[in-house]
């Protein structure tokens, strides 16, 4: 089969397409032709030598967490009900995912729900359970006045829709001309350009009178500042990352004298809940079964791995960035 494969630490031309043996399935494990694979912010991090939530990276590997295909061999312990099923499925802290075969932990999977492409599924699995986690956090109600920056990334634009679909006023906050031709295009009532010089004042004109209740936060540094200002009493944030890299950072006596939380929907504020994840999944699932969701998708074929992680880390992708082997 043919499969991404990292021999060292660096920029995204370590990653080589190679030929290598097709994979066996231990006893409670499947094979998956993978159909679409999932490309994550952290396979970035971890493919340039950084350590992840679950250490370094052990070379050689094969990056990629997240899949959705069909199931063509089974492990010895697994019933026989999977043979051939259309499925999606989160590898955990386990890679393996670019390529046209991987091994999954039966346990793993969800039946792929017939209303989902694979690349659709894919972008619900892993970045669809955090976006409803963030819901989770934020404990929304139809009168909040929703922050999103990122709102055109693969995360951002699952939450702009979830919140819609709770009844907020949304915001979408994107960095270009384009991405804000795609968020005005989407769900958000108001679309705010942060590559703009004046877009404190934009915000600012957008909200009027009014102050945010909630802002979603995935990217930190200084459009995070300003956008936590911008909240009103009371008013709660929800860390879902920093693709900025920089996390923000907060004053506790802002904190105390205005009542402001700040929660996260990623690490342990998810992995100490038995059952979370799992239950995420199919909610995520769920919503794009049923339309709640339409996942935005930025499609690379698998030689183009190295350009996949070229435009997350570049700002460049447009959704949920997916490999189609």
């Amino acid at each position: 089969m043919r499969a991404v494969r990292q021999r060292e630490f660096g920029g995204p031309e370590v990653l080589v397409v190679e030929t290598v043996d097709d994979p066996a399935p231990g006893s409670d494990e499947v094979v998956i032709a993978v159909e679409a694979a999932g490309v994550h912010a952290l396979d970035t991090t971890l493919r340039a030598g950084a350590a992840g939530p679950a250490g370094a990276a052990t070379l050689p590997m094969t990056p990629g967490r997240e899949v959705a295909g069909r199931v063509v061999a089974l492990g010895a312990d697994v019933d026989a009900a999977w043979s051939g099923a259309r499925v999606v499925a989160h590898l955990g802290w386990r890679s393996g995912g670019y390529a046209e075969r991987a091994v999954v932990a039966a346990s793993a999977l969800h039946r792929l729900p017939d209303r989902l492409d694979a690349a659709s599924a894919v972008a619900l699995i892993g970045t669809g359970r955090t976006a409803h986690a963030a819901i989770d956090a934020a404990a929304l109600s139809r009168r909040d006045l929703v922050l999103v920056p990122g709102a055109t990334g693969g995360l951002g634009s699952q939450i702009v829709q979830l919140a819609v679909d709770v009844g907020c006023t949304v915001v979408a906050l994107v960095g270009g001309e384009r991405k804000a031709e795609i968020a005005r295009a989407s769900l958000a009532h108001s679309v705010v350009d942060y590559a703009e010089e004046d877009w404190p004042d934009a915000l600012r004109r957008v909200l009027g009178d009014r102050r945010a209740d909630v802002l979603f936060d995935g990217v930190g540094g200084a459009v995070a500042s300003t956008l936590f200002d911008a909240l009103g009493t009371r008013g709660r944030t929800v860390v879902i990352g920093w693709s900025s890299g920089t996390p923000l950072t907060v004053d506790g006596a802002a904190l105390a004298s205005r009542g402001l939380t700040v929660t996260a929907a990623i690490g342990p504020a998810v992995l100490a809940r038995p059952g979370y994840l799992r239950e995420l999944e199919t909610r995520a699932l769920a919503s794009g079964a049923d339309g709640t969701v339409v996942p935005a998708v930025h499609r690379f074929t698998l030689d183009e791995a190295a350009d996949a992680h070229r435009a997350i880390e570049q700002r460049r992708a447009l959704g949920k960035v997916v490999l189609l082997p």
